[in-house]
């Protein structure tokens, strides 16, 4: 398909119902789907002759921490042929297990991998879901979004036992002033010090 506006009809008329709403934004093709779809709505991107999506560039997520979908997955997708990209979501619930895509894109192996160890989101029939880049026994998803900024634990090196260790994070605060003061106002000892300028002059 050369036009987007006839790629969104050709893709609305085959899969019909499989399709909850398409929208054409900044030269692409946006597609919101249910998770049970994933399998099917794929096949036809890659395999269809006026489609031919082969190319799975990335899968990412947005976190809603407030929402009961907590996740929305979203998948790009490249057709080469027809210098064309689609963006295809949909949302799920924190603790729902979603089909893997390992099976038509191998390139999905280390993609899955990262949502999994970023977001703690589940993939069925995935052949290796174990994290990729946190340590071992690293605790939590670090983008999730309730996620502390300092994490729960810190690795570094120590000199009495002459080894790398692992030991919950400790903020020693006993040499920090807080003045809970806006930033964008001034701190107070800048304030302070502004005014003793002025009154020496």
């Amino acid at each position: 398909m050369h036009n987007l506006a006839e790629l969104e009809k050709k893709i609305n008329s085959e899969l019909t119902t499989k399709i909850n709403n398409s929208e054409i934004k900044h030269d692409q093709l946006y597609l919101k789907i249910d998770k049970e779809d994933l399998i099917d709505v794929t096949l036809f991107l890659k395999t269809n002759k006026d489609t031919k999506f082969r190319q799975l560039i990335d899968i990412t997520v947005v976190d809603y921490p407030e929402d009961s979908q907590r996740f929305k997955l979203v998948y790009l997708f490249l057709s080469h042929e027809f210098n064309q990209r689609i963006i295809l979501s949909y949302r799920v619930n924190e603790n729902e297990v979603i089909n893997s895509l390992t099976s038509i894109f191998p390139a999905a192996n280390w993609m899955e991998r990262e949502v999994f160890d970023m977001y703690g989101v589940n993939f069925k029939d995935h052949p290796d879901l174990r994290r990729i880049l946190t340590d071992y026994g690293f605790e939590g998803h670090p983008l999730r979004k309730d996620f502390p900024l300092t994490g729960h634990s810190e690795v570094r090196y120590s000199e009495d036992k002459k080894k790398v260790i692992s030991e919950p994070v400790k903020l020693e605060q006993n040499y920090r002033n807080f003045d809970y003061e806006s930033p964008w106002t001034g701190t107070r000892y800048i304030k302070d010090h502004t005014k003793n300028n002025e009154k020496k002059n």
